[in-house]
C-alpha cells in the first residue's frame, strides 16, 4: 500500500481481483488491464488475480509485467481482510432485486462480501444507487470513478467518414442482455425503410444464429455484414467504416463501447438504461426506450442527419471524450481512493467477526466459520512462512535498486 512520510511517496502493492481478464474480451477485461498498466506506470507494484483459462494456470508473465494468478473474486475480499489488507470494491455490473439470482447474489453474497469492506468503486451514479442498495454498505465510502478508453487508439478517421456510404455499426456479445432481440428487430425494419444503409456487426455467441436467420429471411446477405468476434486491436477500424453506432443494451452500468464509438467519431443511438445517459453528452447521443420500433426510428433520424451533412464533426468528438476519458486521469482517482482506504481504521478480527452476524445470523455464522478456519490457515502459513513486516520491505527494496 501506498504511505506519504516526510514528502517521500513509497509506492502502492496492489492486488486487483476479477473474474473477468484477458485472453478474454469485454468491458471488464479492458479496465482492469489498463487500470494496472496505469498503475505500475505510476510506480505501483500490480499483481491481478483472475480464474485459470484452460491449462494456463498459475503465474504467467505479460508483457507489461503483470502476474496473473487463479482465484476467486469475492473469496478474494474475505482473505484480504483477514490478512489485514485494505480492501476496494469496484462494481462494473447492475443487478435486480426480484429475481432468484439477483436475490442470491445480494443477501448470501455482496451484503456479507462487502461488510468489511474500505472503499467502494462504482461506474456511474446509477451503479452507485445499485450498489448501495443490494449491500447496505454506506453511501459514503462509495466513489463514483467511470472507466476510461485508450484514446490515442480510438481516433476518428474524417475522410471515410465522409466519403463511406450510411453505415451503423454494432459491436456487443449476441446475447439477450446486449439486446439481441431487439436488434434483430430493428434491422429489418429500418432497411425496409431506407433503401442504402448498411449494418457491420462485430461480436458472436448464442444469438448470433438468431442474427444470421434475421438476415437470410429478409435477404439483406449485402447490407448486414457478419464479422464475429473481433480482437481488441481491430475495433477501431471496424469503427472508423461507420458514422452512427447502435447499441440496443438491457442493462449497463457504464458502456465503454459508445465511449470508444464517439472517440472515433461516430454518433451514437442507444437505449435509455442503467448508467448509459451519464456517459456522453447530450449532443453525442440519442436515447430512447428498449423497443425495436423506437431504435429503428432514432436510427432513421440520425441517418437524415447524416445525409444533411448535420452531425457533429468527428474530430470534435474525438477532442470532447479525450479530455473526458482519459487513463491517467482515471488512474489518479482511482489512487486516491486507494490512499483513503489506507486512512480507514483496521478493524479487529472479533469485530470484523461480529460485522458478519449482524447482517444475519443464519448466514452470518456460515461466514464467521469460514473467516476462522481462514485466520487459522493464514496463522499456520505465517508461522513456516512470515509475511515480510514493513520495514523487511523496505529494506528489500533499497537493497534492490
Amino acid at each position: 500500500m501506498t504511505r506519504f512520510q516526510s514528502g517521500v511517496r513509497t509506492p502502492l502493492n496492489v492486488a486487483l481481483v476479477s473474474d473477468f481478464f484477458c485472453p478474454n474480451a469485454g468491458g471488464v477485461e479492458t479496465h482492469i488491464y489498463f487500470l494496472a498498466k496505469c498503475l505500475v506506470q505510476l510506480g505501483h507494484k500490480v499483481i491481478v488475480i483472475t480464474h485459470a483459462y484452460g491449462k494456463r494456470r498459475g503465474i504467467r508473465y505479460l508483457s507489461n509485467g503483470l502476474k496473473t494468478f487463479s482465484t476467486m473474486a469475492h473469496e478474494a475480499m474475505i482473505h484480504a481482510w483477514c490478512l489485514g489488507l485494505r480492501t476496494t470494491f469496484t462494481d462494473h455490473s447492475l443487478f435486480g432485486f426480484a429475481d432468484a439470482s439477483a436475490i442470491l447474489m445480494n443477501k448470501l453474497v455482496l451484503q456479507y462480501s462487502l461488510v468489511n469492506v474500505n472503499r467502494v468503486i462504482c461506474v456511474s451514479y446509477t451503479s452507485k444507487e445499485n450498489t448501495v442498495l443490494r449491500s447496505g454498505v454506506l453511501a459514503n465510502k462509495v466513489a463514483v470513478i467511470p472507466n476510461a478508453i485508450d484514446t490515442d487508439l480510438f481516433v476518428p478517421d474524417p475522410f471515410l467518414f465522409r466519403k463511406n456510404p450510411t453505415t451503423v455499426i454494432v459491436l456487443c456479445r449476441l446475447v439477450y442482455r446486449k439486446g439481441a432481440d431487439i436488434l434483430i428487430r430493428t434491422i429489418p425494419r429500418v432497411c425496409s425503410l431506407h433503401n442504402s444503409v448498411r449494418f457491420i456487426i462485430g461480436g458472436d455467441g448464442p444469438k448470433r444464429v438468431d442474427v444470421e436467420e434475421m438476415r437470410e429471411k429478409y435477404r439483406l446477405q449485402d447490407r448486414v455484414i457478419m464479422l464475429g468476434t473481433l480482437p481488441h486491436d481491430q475495433v477501431r477500424d471496424v469503427l472508423v467504416q461507420g458514422q452512427i453506432f447502435l447499441n440496443t443494451s438491457l442493462t449497463e452500468a457504464f458502456c465503454m463501447s459508445i465511449v470508444e464509438a464517439a472517440s472515433c467519431g461516430l454518433h451514437v443511438v442507444s437505449t435509455r438504461v442503467g448508467g448509459i445517459p451519464e456517459v456522453l453528452p447530450e449532443e453525442f447521443i440519442m436515447l430512447v426506450e428498449p423497443e425495436p420500433n423506437n431504435l429503428s426510428d432514432a436510427l432513421l433520424k440520425v441517418i437524415e442527419l447524416r445525409e444533411n451533412g448535420q452531425l457533429i464533426a468527428p474530430e470534435e468528438k474525438h477532442d470532447v471524450i479525450c479530455r473526458m476519458y482519459r487513463w491517467p486521469d482515471i488512474a489518479k482517482r482511482t489512487e486516491k481512493v486507494y490512499l483513503s482506504a489506507l486512512q480507514c481504521p483496521q478493524l479487529s478480527w472479533f469485530d470484523g467477526l461480529l460485522s458478519y452476524c449482524a447482517c444475519g445470523i443464519g448466514f452470518g455464522i456460515l461466514y464467521v466459520w469460514a473467516a476462522l478456519l481462514n485466520m487459522i490457515f493464514i496463522t499456520i502459513l505465517n508461522y513456516f512462512d512470515p509475511i515480510p513486516s514493513t520495514n523487511n520491505r523496505k529494506t528489500e527494496s533499497r537493497s534492490s535498486r
